[in-house]
């Protein structure tokens, strides 16, 4: 089952539980896939990877309006936006630690056979297909540094 088919499953499911939070993210997530899914060259389709991308992408503009507010003394609309994320990060798999991040960049780093910061861009380009989802663009960026430093 794709995550769109998982969303659109959800809503009905939070419709009956009467959960407004819930019903509430899962419709704007629906409403996000289906921009994409719409746009221009997208097919009519979604794949799972798009669709972690833009989850992602919601789940950090959800965060960045939750300091928005909190930082305007509105800890209401920052707790809404907040439990809002929540949803968001449940259909988002387990980021990865540090370390794990340190061990799959080392991995890469000698099947590229990179030594120098020079190779950053080839090691960054295969790291960030394969961690895709699970972590952070900074912190892959960070740990691919260090490690060709």
């Amino acid at each position: 089952m794709t995550l769109f088919d998982q969303v659109s499953k959800d809503i009905v499911a939070a419709m009956k539980a009467k959960d407004k939070v819930r019903l509430e993210a899962l419709r704007n997530i629906k409403k996000v896939f289906l921009e994409a899914k719409t746009a221009p060259g997208a097919n009519d389709t979604l794949e799972d990877a798009d669709a972690l991308k833009l989850l992602q992408k919601l789940a950090k503009q959800g965060h960045d309006s939750a300091e928005l507010y909190a930082g305007q003394s509105r800890q209401d609309l920052a707790d809404a936006e907040l439990a809002q994320v929540a949803v968001i990060e449940s259909y988002l798999p387990q980021p990865l630690s540090d370390g794990e991040i340190e061990a799959a960049v080392r991995e890469i780093i000698a099947q590229t056979g990179a030594q120098t910061i020079k190779d950053m861009g080839r090691v960054m380009g295969i790291a960030s297909k394969q961690l895709a989802g699970r972590a952070d663009g900074k912190a892959i960026s960070e740990a691919v540094k260090r490690l060709l430093a």
